[in-house]
């Protein structure tokens, strides 16, 4: 007998769990997935390209409902688990639909974190989350002019890219004054800021957002100064929060994220949990990388009984706004005990920072020259000593090859 696996969410940290585990065994288990949006799994990275017109819905969608019928896999489309009763092993949709389970997967992903302010309900305000997020944006460009994003995260800047190539105009709104602060720099926010106001983006930055206005539709933007702005379509990108509800009404236990243990197990020993609704010691998670890290541990344990502990290591972002490079990984701020070594050419944009700590990459910022990203972030993910080639290793592993060839 096979036992039954039930996983809620067909994003891609619950889906690639699904496809590891597959890799390992393929007739342990029956698998039923619930997903709440109506399309198979797709990658939700990509939803910036889709609006800024590169691609379309097919072409990011990672598994076609074709593929679970390959894989006997029962998928339930546009179906929400509202329930899970822990006693009789069973989950519960909103219409009723019954599923039992052996094992459990929960992949709530996360939650849009929405401006509780006067407005937030009125028609064209919206977050960048989903496919349904981007196909109003299309929309609503084909008719409208004016979008405010509010947010100059990595979300929102893309979503204003996108905005601005439908031809919409673009204001970015951000309460201080450093662009994407969770990866950059002054410096480098400022010369990030100057090329895309070059691109027709234009910002509003230190401000704070006190109303949204306009009677059905929304109109304008009030910020806590009394300015206002024009508005036809508001973008909140100001950051998501792990989806717990379904965890907590069931009683599994929750801080910020659902708790998990080293193997991606909840306080439920048969039910895990996996990607942006974790929290595994202390951390939550927002990047691709360590979702997929979390996927192999927890397939590996649904298919042995046993799998190697899942560790989150440092992880790097990178920028997909076209005509901008950035990398950005680690302490890039550089706290006590440190030292930075600094590289700046205004008139090509390049900005380059190594934060050391003995002698050891902690933090870096490539802007405008990403070339040496992943060999940096190698140096620092395996903390060696830079001390040989130091005086030269902002100049990037070409040159130090260049020097010990010389030297040889």
């Amino acid at each position: 007998m096979k036992e039954k696996l039930v996983l809620i969410g067909n994003g891609m940290a619950g889906m690639r769990t699904i496809d590891e585990l597959l890799k390992r065994t393929s007739d342990k288990y029956d698998i039923t997935v619930f997903g709440a949006e109506p399309h198979g799994n797709y990658n939700r990275i990509m939803l910036s390209p889709v609006l800024a017109g590169d691609k379309k819905l097919e072409d990011i969608i990672i598994h076609d409902l074709q593929w679970y019928q390959d894989n006997n896999i029962n998928l339930y489309t546009g179906k929400t688990v509202t329930r899970i009763d822990q006693d009789k092993q069973r989950v519960i949709t909103e219409e009723g639909i019954e599923t039992d389970y052996d094992r459990l997967i929960l992949a709530t992903g996360s939650l849009p974190v929405m401006l509780d302010i006067p407005g937030k309900n009125l028609e064209g305000v919206i977050s960048f989350r989903a496919m349904n997020d981007v196909q109003m944006m299309i929309e609503t460009a084909k008719k409208y002019k004016n979008a405010v994003i509010i947010g100059a995260g990595l979300l929102g800047l893309e979503a204003a890219h996108g905005l601005l190539l439908q031809g919409m105009n673009v204001t970015v709104v951000h309460r201080n004054n450093t662009l994407m602060s969770q990866q950059l720099d002054q410096t480098s926010a400022d010369m990030m800021r100057a090329e895309l106001e070059q691109t027709g983006m234009y910002f509003l930055m230190n401000r704070n957002t006190e109303a949204l206005l306009g009677e059905e539709r929304v109109e304008k933007v009030r910020f806590t100064d009394g300015s206002e702005i024009d508005a036809d379509l508001v973008v909140m990108a100001i950051g998501v929060r792990p989806n717990i509800q379904l965890a907590q009404q069931s009683g599994i236990q929750c801080d910020r994220g659902i708790l998990v243990n080293d193997v991606l197990q909840t306080a439920t020993p048969n039910i895990y949990a996996v990607g942006e609704c974790v929290q595994h010691r202390d951390k939550t998670f927002g990047l691709v990388a360590p979702l997929f890290e979390q996927a192999k541990v927890c397939a590996d344990h649904l298919a042995t009984g046993k799998a190697p502990r899942y560790v989150s290591g440092a992880t790097a972002t990178k920028l997909k706004v076209t005509g901008i490079n950035l990398f950005s990984a680690g302490d890039y701020k550089g706290g006590e005990g440190t030292e930075s070594i600094i590289f700046k050419d205004p008139a090509r944009h390049i900005y380059k920072k190594l934060v050391l700590k003995d002698n050891r990459i902690v933090g870096i910022i490539l802007y405008g020259d990403t070339l040496d990203g992943n060999w940096y972030f190698s140096l620092l993910t395996e903390q060696q000593d830079i001390s040989p080639y130091r005086d030269s290793i902002i100049f990037g592993r070409h040159h130090i090859a260049e020097l010990q060839d010389t030297h040889s």
